[in-house]
């Protein structure tokens, strides 16, 4: 029997609670840990930490492989964004950071992956992807903690690598598209080679975002980045772990690896707080925590539900585009968890190092 274990902030609806259940029977499925930020998402519920034996699943891990967080400090303090600045700041970041392609393609290398047609399409995507954010829940932040410094932060992905990959891997195992699908032998291995060419793309992408975005910010505000102070951290990704006496694949969709010590970042939404953390290394977790608050509201029924001037006020002491209010709404605060409720339902799984707000928040509609 798959052993389940949950770290909840609140009671789970029915089709999650429905969803795991299926996931628990599923071939090679050994353990499942439930992160407080859990919410419903296709075959695979987005917070969740499942582990198997010899099999690997693609849905497990999700479309935008290597998706993650990554962050630094900067030599300001949150006194030096004024109104002006932080408006000419948005405008600098529209110059350099596109939301969803470069104006002209990357120079990239080759992309090492397990199949030439597959490779000659995400070679292409990547050349005019990379450096760019995407849409969703994605974002470029100034934050401050509670010192007042002021921190850069950036959630990307593997842009259309991911999802080319996921698809491309389901389709040769001739996956229906309302199963599981599990994937073992030298289609395994095949996915795992194109799995780890994305998520080194994602993790260059993050920091050619956040290259671009201290660009802005020194132009703007005056202040460079502490290098020292950079981290990074995945949490849409597959990989080998021995847990106990067993050696498992253990796959992370929405959620973080947590091993003791290893730091982690968990934000809220744009306009709540985000939480730099050190995993505690609990077992019975699979040594995981959250990604983030997680969504209570669906993207459709946030749009039907919260208003322009809900969303204002929840984003009052925010700066970003107002021009994009109407198109944000499904990215309200009120679309998603409490995120001081999801930190106290996993404080057995990571200590809280530093609280940060949002300053300015820059992403896409």
């Amino acid at each position: 029997m798959t052993e389940v274990q949950r770290w909840l902030s609140e009671p789970m609806s029915q089709e999650v609670s429905l969803a795991l259940e299926r996931l628990a029977h599923a071939p090679g499925v050994r353990r499942i840990a439930v992160m407080p930020d859990v919410h419903l998402a296709e075959h695979v519920c987005v917070g969740t930490v499942v582990a198997t034996d010899g099999v690997i699943y693609p849905q497990a891990v999700g479309g935008d492989i290597g998706c993650g967080m990554a962050t630094l400090r900067l030599h300001g303090d949150v006194d030096v964004v004024t109104q002006e600045r932080a408006e000419q700041l948005l405008d600098a970041l529209r110059l350099r950071v596109p939301i969803v392609r470069q104006r002209q393609r990357c120079e990239l290398a080759p992309l090492a992956m397990s199949d030439a047609q597959l490779q000659r399409r995400v070679h292409r995507d990547a050349c005019v992807q990379f450096g760019t954010v995407g849409r969703g829940n994605h974002f470029v932040e100034l934050q401050a903690d509670e010192e007042g410094s002021l921190w850069l932060a950036v959630h990307s992905g593997s842009r259309a690598l991911g999802p080319a990959i996921r698809e491309h891997h389901l389709r040769k195992a001739d996956a229906s598209k309302r199963v599981l699908c599990g994937l073992t032998g030298d289609a395994a291995d095949s996915y795992l080679q194109d799995h780890d060419v994305a998520q080194d793309y994602a993790v260059r992408n993050r920091r050619a975002i956040a290259d671009a975005a201290l660009a802005a910010i020194e132009q703007v505000l005056g202040v460079r980045g502490e290098e020292a102070t950079w981290f990074d951290v995945t949490h849409n990704f597959v990989r080998a772990e021995q847990h106990g006496d067993a050696n498992l694949w253990v796959h992370r969709k929405g959620a973080c690896s947590a091993r003791d010590g290893e730091r982690g970042i968990i934000p809220g939404s744009m306009g709540t707080a985000t939480y730099h953390v050190e995993g505690r290394g609990c077992a019975a977790s699979m040594c995981s925590s959250s990604h983030g608050a997680g969504r209570r509201m669906a993207r459709g029924e946030a749009m039907r539900r919260i208003t322009v001037r809900g969303l204002q006020k929840d984003l009052q002491g925010v700066f970003y585009d107002h021009r994009l209010t109407d198109r944000l709404r499904d990215e309200a605060p009120s679309a998603y968890k409490d995120i001081t409720k999801v930190m106290r339902a996993q404080k057995e799984l990571v200590r809280i190092i530093r609280r940060l707000r949002p300053v300015v928040a820059f992403k896409g509609a």
